[in-house]
């Protein structure tokens, strides 16, 4: 397998690359594993793998096809490093392909899906505001409160347009700016926003009863 292949040896042998003191950015790495270095590649791979395999288990709600899909990204990215140009940021190219792979995923899952551990504690950027409450100390009635507004939230997220849940996920998840989201999704920054906003105001008026 091409992630459990990466161990903390690449990032050893990967260690003359950034000796420098000037470390280079994630698409100059990309352009030296472009021209064969597999230490470049190997040292993306550790570093993107979490969040690849996080990013992927919000969008396939199951743990051992996560880690499929996060494998398949890096194969995808691995067989097209040869055509790689460094047009744009390295994670807008990476998540692009993340993205495509995730739609379809679901789209041909959709009938099969688990549940998915879905929380929107974060405060929102523009209001301020939450979905969920704070964490503390829960009496068994708090508890059970908490878990109904947990399954509602995970219900409605997953109910989401693909496009509004990709751009959630991005946002809250991944700490992706608007600016980034907008490039993966190749949009607007003013259409990713109002795309954001929607998914926010769709998931506040369902969920109303729980805020």
């Amino acid at each position: 397998m091409l992630i459990a292949g990466t161990t903390t040896q690449a990032s050893v042998s990967f260690s003359a690359i950034v000796a420098d003191g000037d470390s280079p950015s994630d698409a100059e790495i990309m352009l030296r594993a472009k021209t064969g270095d597999q230490s470049a590649f190997d040292y993306l791979v550790q570093k993107y793998r979490r969040p690849m395999v996080s990013f992927m288990y919000r969008m396939a709600r199951n743990t051992a096809a996560a880690e499929d899909l996060a494998q398949e990204v890096f194969l995808r990215v691995y067989r097209s490093r040869t055509s790689y140009e460094a047009s744009a940021k390295f994670t807008t190219w990476l998540y692009r392909i993340a993205t495509n792979l995730a739609v379809n995923h679901a789209r041909d899952t959709r009938h099969e899906r688990p549940e998915v551990q879905v929380s929107l504690d974060e405060p929102d950027e523009e209001s301020g505001t939450t979905l969920e409450l704070p964490d503390g100390s829960l009496t068994a009635e708090q508890a059970m409160v908490r878990r109904e507004r947990m399954l509602a939230i995970r219900s409605k997220v997953e109910a989401l347009p693909d496009q509004q849940r990709l751009a959630v996920i991005m946002h809250k998840y991944q700490q992706m700016d608007y600016k980034q989201i907008a490039e993966v999704l190749k949009k607007s920054e003013s259409a990713t926003k109002s795309l954001l906003f929607r998914a926010y105001e769709t998931l506040r008026e369902q969920l109303k009863e729980f805020v």
